[in-house]
């Protein structure tokens, strides 16, 4: 039986296949599509570029989108620079930045040392911190050693988990052991793992309230309710966004809505469900 998601996104990546670009000697992955003001997405563990793909088809007339996939090497201070320096090769001033989970600390770490090229920092379902994530599974293990198996077992065990309990979203589920199980090879998962457990302390916010907005879901099985917290102590957004359901990946379970986020968030006609005006925008 065919995964309607599996298919929409291997249908997107024929359509807009990566490009590799080599940036302080490390070999990243980007997708460039749309004119217009640019967003700069980062995804998290479990995503490459077109893990977006619903956000980029329905904007793309719109705005310029950036997605970008990890190298094999380096941490979040060296992809920090990276992506400044794929900004410039791609003759981009400034953007607004969007992270998700390990994306949403880079995104964090970005607009902290660099907040001239981050027009609005959008860090959504992401952690304020890294301390104590070596304590975490998978974290814990060792992360150069330890058999893949075992690492994309973890990730299993979890994605199972959460079918269980969600059978509504079991074609994200299958999506997401799709990318676990290989589609991320292993020298990017675990590049991406020790991203965050041994990524450095953030920067002091370089932006204004302004220019930050959050995002969550009360369901994030990943992001519990004090790091949520947290996150937005830290940051101080000017909005707040909040899922009632959709858990660590809402632009994928549920893609209208994170659009008109979106479309929001870049000051563009709202062509989706209406988040309302509150600091606190609730859907």
């Amino acid at each position: 039986m065919t995964n309607p998601l599996i298919a929409a996104r291997d249908e997107f990546a024929t359509r807009h296949p990566e490009s590799r670009i080599a940036l302080n000697g490390r070999d990243w992955g980007y997708i460039d599509v749309g004119q217009g003001p640019v967003l700069l997405l980062i995804p998290g563990t479990l995503g490459r570029a077109d893990i977006f793909w619903q956000q980029i088809d329905a904007l793309k007339t719109r705005v310029r989108i950036v997605a970008t996939t990890y190298p094999t090497t380096g941490g979040v201070a060296d992809w920090a620079g990276d992506i400044l320096a794929l900004m410039d090769h791609l003759g981009i001033a400034s953007a607004t930045v969007l992270g998700s989970s390990l994306g949403g600390y880079l995104a964090q770490y970005i607009a902290g040392v660099a907040p001239e090229r981050v027009d609005r920092l959008v860090a959504a379902n992401t952690l304020h911190s890294v301390i104590g994530a070596d304590q975490r599974m998978p974290y814990a293990l060792d992360l150069d050693g330890a058999p893949i198996d075992d690492l994309r077992a973890g990730f299993q065990t979890g994605l199972n988990g959460w079918r269980a309990m969600h059978p509504d979203q079991s074609d994200l589920v299958d999506l997401l052991l799709m990318e676990v199980g290989g589609r991320i090879p292993e020298a990017e998962l675990r590049s991406r793992l020790k991203g965050i457990k041994l990524g450095p302390e953030l920067p002091a916010p370089g932006l204004p309230s302004d220019r930050i907005v959050t995002i969550e879901a009360d369901d994030d099985p990943l992001i519990p309710p004090e790091m949520r917290a947290a996150v937005r102590a830290r940051l101080a957004p000017s909005v707040a966004y909040r899922f009632t359901s959709g858990g660590h990946f809402p632009y994928v379970a549920r893609p209208a809505d994170y659009t008109a986020l979106l479309e929001q968030v870049m000051g563009l006609d709202v062509t989706g469900p209406d988040w309302g005006e509150d600091a606190e925008r609730v859907l």
